[in-house]
Order: C-alpha cells, then structure tokens, then sequence
C-alpha cells in the first residue's frame, strides 16, 4: 500500500436505538438482558489484559477508549429520554400518594394544628409596623426611650418576689423584660397634686388594675401592650402618661405656632375619639386651674367636623392629637402639622386599628414619624394573633393583660333567651322594663337601628339612634342627649360599641347577636363599667349561626354565667376528634379554630372586594 494514502479508519459501531416497551404479558423472543456500563468496561479491560499484554497499536487504543466512551453517552441519552417520558402528571401523583400516606398517619388534632399554623405563619409574614424611612434605611432600635421618672426609693427597693405578689393580688399578668414595678397608689406614682385633687372629686382614688401595673410601665418610656375588661380604666392609663410627657416638654421650653404635637391617640371611631378628646380636655384642665402649670393644647382631629372651628388651637403650639385615621393622614398630607418631634403614640382599640381594616391607613401614619416613638395598644380584645404582630412592631415590649383577651366583664348578669325574629319587637318592650332608664339597644343592621327607633317612638319611649349611615351632627346629637338624660334610650349599631362610655348605664339588650364574639363583648361592656354591675339580654333564635351560639356558650361558661338550655344542647364538632380544645387566634372566640373563624373570613372578603375590579360603564 503506499504510504500517501489515505488511511482508512474503522466506524465507529454505535449501539442500536432501544427496541419499543413492550407489555408484561407479550413475549419476545429477542430479548436481551441489560448489562451495566461499569459491567462491560470491567470485562473490555479483563479481555484486553488475557491477550497476555500483547502490544497494541496506539491508535487502537484510543479506538477502543472512544467506543467505550461512545457507549457511555449513549446510556446517558437512554436515561435522559426516560425521564422526559415521565410526565409532570406523573410526578405529582406520587408527591399526592406520598402526602396521603403521611397524612393517614396523623390523627385529625394534628391536622387541624398544622393548618391552623400555616394561617397564622401567613399573618406573621406581614410587614412590621414601621415607618418608611425605617423600613428603606433597615432602622432598628434596640433601647426604650429613656424619661426622667423614676418610682419611689421604696418601690424600687421592693424585691421581685414582692412585686409578683401584688401583681397576683389583682390578678395581673405580665410578659417582657425588666418591668416596671407595679404601684398600688397614684401619689406614689408622682402625678401633679391637681389632677389627684380632681380624681378624688370624681370619686377615683386608687388605681384599677391595668392603671397599677399600665401608668408606671408608660411612665418608664416602655413600649406597651394593655389588654383588661371594657370599664376598667384604660383611657387614664395612656392619656395620663402623655399629658405629663407633654408637660414636661412645655415646662423646657413652651411651644409655639408650628410645634408639636408630642403624642397622639388614634381612635377607630369618631365617637371614641370625641369622648376621648374631652376626657383630655377635662384632665389638663384639671391640671392647669391653680396655674401652677401651663395649659396643652389638645386638637381633636376627625372627620364630619371643621377643623377651622379649631383654628384657635391650630395657631398655637400643638402637645396632644386625638384623632382618627382618615382626618389625620388628610392633615398631615396637607402639612396642618408634622410628627418631626412626636414621640408617643397610642391606639385604642387597637385590634381593630391593626387589623386589615386600618392596617394599611395605620402604615401611612407611620412614614410621617421621623423619630423613635413610645408605642402603646389598648384593647379589652386583643387576640394573640394580633399581640404576636404587635410585638414584633414594638420595642422591647411589656404585655400587661388582666384576665383572658376577650373575656367578658364578670361585673355583667349576662342573660340569653330564645326569641323568634317576628317576636323582638314586642318582647323588646318587656325588657325595656326591667330596669330604670339609660338602656342601649344594639342592632347590627341599620336599617333595623332605624326600625328600633321609630317603633320606640310610635310606644311613646324617648329614643335616639346611631349608626355609620348618620351624619356627624346626627351622631353627636343622639350621644350628647343620651347622656345628658334627656332621652331614655339609644339604639345603636357596632359602631357605639366600642370604648364609649355612657354614665349609669344599667342595661344593655342586643337585639341580633353579632357573628364575631368580640363584637359581642364590647357591646355588653358598656355596662358594668367602673366596678358597677349591669345586665346584658340577648335575643337569640334560628336566623343565630351555631358557631356563634358555640362561642356565647363557651363565653357564659368561663364567667360562671347560667347557660340555658337550648344552649346547652350545641355541641361542639371539636370534642369529637378529642385533644384539648383551644380559641381561636384570631378573634378570640372559645367556640371554633382558627380554619372556620367569622373575622377571618370577614377580613378575605374585604380584601377581594378592595381589589375587585369597578365597572364604571366606561370604555
């Protein structure tokens, strides 16, 4: 052969394509087992070293290197292709088959445990409640603010053993670090001899329980989380605290046009917010009579009203603002005043202005704060889902909390009877003679708050009505004669149920029970106030969900309440799956988890409503 042609190469024998699958029960004769490609390189190499090391040429070498390497892509391409024949379908019927059988292990308390964690790890994943400058520049502080006051030298010299004890004696519980000690006088908490003068005059002389263990915390410039029985004198526990911050800080250097404020208290209703504002009015007036202290300016900041009927306080220097969210994010867009040196705020009713119904309008306030602040949330409902959102929000926080969140005002002879729906009105004529007037009659619908009332009218009672339907001057009217007396009773709907306070009031009858149960409690808290006792009568018929009836039955239980028969009889779908029966997270409610809760599904609907598209008729 000569030299200079070419040299003609073997083909490469490349494995044949793999025969079609074939079905277990058809037979081919032609088959062959598989054998792995680790197994035939371990018998190419023990074949070549048999040939007793017989030199090769270099290029048959390298020959059969390529062959095996050849037959290994081939393996992998075999493989590949299968798994691409595995549907996606496929996949996810094992990942289902496998899920079945872990969940077949678990019992149905498991169940119902995980789900419940898995809504309450999506409400946990919100945002903290801070402002936006905080949030853009990761902001975070780790100290309380620091004040000038300090407790007595004796009840700093009180051991912790003594502390827990007077806590124990008024049945308050506490969590956080390096708590204030609780105080059992208001002299001893340093208050200005004016304003303890007009307590006494109204008959305040020693604090209630949340005022013993709250006003020190506050004082001590803690972040605060105050849960206690509606009545019990939350509204002294953080008006107290600012008004003598704002003191303090008029006394330094007195304000003047454009300053302030130093504090403001966020209300969820107009009428909360107006009876809170005259409490503060009261108070610093109280405070300045004698003239040994300067007058604060407090702006009362909510919708319905004229802010020009304040321009003689808005031309002044500003200490306190109580507002409601909507005015106040107006005013402060509007540049009426700034928070450049607030640095106390406080929510009563503070579920409910956490909660998805203010949550983002409570946000917006927050980007307005250019400072760190003293935050404090009130409420006599305060489920843990929302102390837990809380606490992520505050700093350092102190969780002062007497008795259960959402537990009933045991000053309260709560009363439950079976009326059919046609039967209220007339029935609603016999319980208004039980007791002597003022009565509150509450309603969840208005038009049947407007019912109440003109069938009042027609059996010759002095009757008023409220609801979010009436104007501003309407509102004020029916709340401003009510308490003066010049009118017998007040029909109202949810929206008087919250925080307001009405003197002697000694009955209250709700006329539809209302499907979250902590609707339920702020409605009879408006009696018993104040260490008083009142009754609360509730209709309850057919039209009533039994979860609710489950929640009220539970609900009487825990205060000791008689609990009437067809009550009795609402049995409790959890019992039978066994395990400890625990309340909801959410609202509070003993009757159900957190899977069925009224308020949570109250809270989606509103969310798809807000972001359900609006057809204009447009183009």
């Amino acid at each position: 052969m000569d030299s200079e042609s070419p040299v003609k190469r073997r083909r490469t024998q490349r494995s044949p394509s793999p025969p079609s699958y074939k079905l277990d029960d058809e037979q081919d004769d032609s088959y062959v087992p598989y054998v792995p490609v680790a197994q035939r390189r371990r018998e190419k190499l023990a074949k070549l070293s048999s040939w007793g090391g017989a030199r090769k040429d270099v290029k048959d070498q390298q020959r059969e290197q390529e062959e095996l390497e050849d037959e290994a892509k081939e393996e992998e391409r075999r493989r590949e292709k299968a798994r691409k024949e595995r549907t996606l379908l496929m996949e996810a019927q094992d990942v289902h088959s496998r899920k079945a059988e872990e969940d077949a292990k678990k019992t149905e308390e498991q169940k119902t445990k995980e789900a419940e964690e898995e809504i309450l790890e999506a409400i946990r994943s919100r945002k903290k409640l801070l402002s936006d400058l905080e949030l853009a520049k990761g902001i975070q502080y780790t100290e309380s603010l620091k004040t000038s006051w300090r407790p007595p030298k004796y009840v700093r010299d009180r051991s912790d053993e003594e502390h827990q004890r007077i806590r124990q004696k008024h049945a308050i519980l506490v969590e956080g670090e390096d708590i204030p000690p609780p105080i059992e006088h208001f002299v001893d908490m340093k208050i200005p001899p004016s304003i303890l003068d007009y307590l006494k005059s109204q008959r305040i002389t020693a604090p209630t329980p949340i005022q013993l263990q709250g006003i020190p915390t506050a004082f001590a410039g803690r972040d605060l989380i105050g849960i206690a029985f509606t009545g019990s004198g939350k509204t002294l526990a953080f008006c107290l605290p600012l008004i003598m911050l704002a003191l303090e800080e008029e006394t330094k250097l007195p304000f003047v046009r454009g300053e302030g404020p130093v504090g403001v208290i966020l209300c969820p209703s107009r009428e909360l917010a107006n009876q809170t504002y005259e409490n503060v009015l009261t108070w610093t007036s109280a405070l300045a009579k004698e003239g040994r202290y300067p007058l604060l300016n407090t702006l009362l900041c909510i919708g319905g009203i004229s802010m020009s009927e304040q321009s003689h306080t808005m031309s002044k220097g500003l200490h306190i603002v109580v507002a409601t969210p909507g005015r106040l994010i107006d005013m402060l867009e509007k540049k009426k005043f700034n928070f450049n040196n607030c640095k106390y705020l406080c929510m009563d009713e503070a579920d409910r202005m956490i909660d998805l119904g203010f949550e983002d309008d409570v946000r917006n306030i927050m980007s307005f704060f250019k400072r760190q602040r003293q935050t404090l949330l009130f409420s006599a409902t305060m489920p843990r889902k929302i102390q837990d959102f809380a606490q992520q929000s505050l700093i350092r926080p102190v969780l002062v909390n007497v008795g259960r969140a959402g537990a009933a005002n045991l000053d309260v002879l709560q009363v439950v009877e079976y009326v059919k729906q046609e039967a209220k009105m007339v029935y609603l004529l016999e319980c208004l003679q039980k007791t002597p007037p003022p009565v509150i009659i509450f309603s969840e619908n208005k038009n049947e708050v407007d019912d109440i009332q003109e069938y009042l009218l027609l059996k010759g009672v002095e009757a008023v009505a409220i609801h979010g339907s009436k104007t501003q001057e309407e509102r004020q009217y029916a709340i401003r004669s009510f308490k003066s007396g010049a009118k017998d009773v007040m029909v109202a709907s949810g929206v008087a149920s919250k925080g307001l306070d009405f003197n002697e009031i000694q009955h209250v009858i709700i006329f539809s029970m209302p499907k979250e149960i902590e609707d339920y409690v702020h409605q009879i808290g408006r009696t018993g106030r104040s260490g008083k006792t009142g009754i609360a009568t509730t209709f309850v018929n057919m039209n009533t969900p039994e979860q609710t009836l489950l929640d009220l039955k539970y609900l009487l239980m825990e205060a000791g309440q008689k609990v009437p028969p067809f009550l009795q009889t609402v049995e409790d779908p959890r019992a039978a799956q066994g395990g400890a029966l625990r309340g909801c997270p959410v609202c509070g409610g003993l009757g159900h988890g957190i899977s069925n809760c009224p308020k949570l599904e109250e809270t989606q609907r509103r969310q798809m409503a807000a972001h359900r598209p609006v057809d204009d008729g447009g183009y």
